[in-house]
């Protein structure tokens, strides 16, 4: 590594480590190419989200602790999860108020642990990506990375650039998609009505592509696109910046 290199923890996601590790890759090829040296340590586990999420504040603690001592070297730690993220940067030094020891820790992982496209737009300073994609989109804001992380303009600046690219805005962008985490499982009746409310917002723009930055949102929506039998496109935002479209098919594509 140089001497200006940013060492970087790649935080990879539950679900991207399951269900879309070319997020990941996108990520490590983005990051690189704006000369970070990437690490994705081995013993990486969940966050903790949804165990902090349902009140299991002791399961949430343990992984945070893991969490904690596998990433605290590094100069920064990215997720290409505004969820995620803000579980560390947000809710960590919540978990830790009564730990001074751990708090400190938690503290300090906070302050250099960002989403991606933040790192990217107000840490790197990155404007423009060299991809294409002929398509008109339509961006998702995602609750946790809208609300707790502040992630807005990163992406749309950042989807400028991108050759071939018509990005069109939903009137509703910024409302809840209905997955929330186990949200979806508790209150399947109320969330599929948020979910159906969304979907009909994103088709309202005519746009071919739904993009976004939280896997957990994305496989939300596509999930319902298919079954509603949408042949619009759904893909996280990474894998499009990346310019691996042509090589990734979508996280769906209706039944048409």
């Amino acid at each position: 590594m140089s001497e200006n290199e940013k060492n970087v923890g790649l935080f990879v996601t539950c679900l991207v480590d399951l269900f879309r590790p070319t997020v990941a890759f996108a990520a490590v090829k983005l990051m690189e190419e704006a000369g970070c040296s990437i690490c994705v340590p081995e013993r990486q586990t969940c966050c903790g989200q949804p165990a902090y999420n349902t009140g299991d504040n002791d399961d949430a603690k343990a992984m945070a602790q893991m969490v904690i001592e596998e990433f605290e070297q590094f100069d920064y730690v990215v997720a290409p999860s505004g969820s995620c993220a803000a579980m560390i940067r947000v809710h960590y030094p919540e978990l830790f108020a009564d730990c001074p020891d751990w708090l400190t820790r938690a503290q300090n992982l906070s302050t250099k642990t960002y989403e991606l496209l933040t790192f990217l737009s107000d840490v790197l300073h990155v404007d423009k990506v060299e991809a294409a994609l002929d398509r008109t989109a339509t961006y998702h804001d995602s609750c946790s990375g809208l609300r707790e992380l502040g992630i807005k303009q990163q992406p749309r600046k950042l989807l400028g650039s991108v050759e071939g690219l018509e990005l069109v805005e939903a009137e509703q962008a910024e409302r809840c998609c209905g997955f929330g985490g186990t949200f979806c499982l508790k209150f399947s009746d109320i969330s599929s009505r948020i979910t159906d409310d969304k979907c009909d917002d994103l088709l309202k723009t005519g746009a071919q592509t739904v993009l976004g930055g939280d896997l957990g949102c994305l496989m939300n929506i596509a999930g319902r696109m298919t079954r509603r039998g949408e042949t619009v496109e759904v893909r996280h935002i990474a894998e499009v910046l990346a310019d691996m479209c042509d090589e990734v098919p979508p996280i769906s594509q209706g039944k048409g």
